[in-house]
């Protein structure tokens, strides 16, 4: 069987086959996992695998093949462990407004006195005081209340 002219090319060793064959027939498990080891067993170009291309597997197994690409690249640099088990992010979506010292800027904003006329701080007059202050540039409100339930 030739090989695909592809970067990052699934050669399962016969205990990986196995161990994969005994999740799937099993049945029990993370979908994501299982259909992870499908994407694997039906994407093996070695003698013993089917070899199929990634838009096959993709369609019978309701993936994109932008899908199978990812997991055969997984496989082929972390081992198949990590093709098999959910990647950890490696940062947050987005970088936390208020850190640690800005946090306790605002709870000391909190802790005085609230503006003149007015019998308490409202969280947005709290947004309002944080970018007066030059803490964050902006802020909404809701940052704001989720930052001060969180502390309390």
């Amino acid at each position: 069987m030739s090989r695909p002219n592809k970067r990052y090319v699934v050669l399962l060793e016969a205990e990986e086959r196995d161990q994969l064959q005994r999740l799937v027939s099993v049945g029990k498990g993370a979908a994501r996992k299982l259909t992870h080891a499908r994407v694997l067993l039906h994407t093996d170009q070695s003698a013993a695998g089917p070899g199929w291309a990634d838009e096959r597997v993709a369609e019978g197994l309701g993936v994109t093949s932008r899908s199978v690409e990812r997991i055969r690249k997984r496989f082929v640099e972390e081992g198949l462990a990590s093709a098999l088990a959910h990647k950890k992010q490696c940062r947050p979506s987005r970088e936390r407004l208020l850190d640690g010292v800005k946090e306790a800027k605002l709870i000391a904003v909190c802790r005085s006195k609230p503006p003149e006329g007015r019998r308490r701080w409202t969280l947005r007059l709290l947004s309002d005081r944080l970018v007066e202050l030059n803490v964050v540039e902006s802020i909404s409100y809701e940052t704001v209340r989720q930052t001060l339930k969180k502390t309390r």
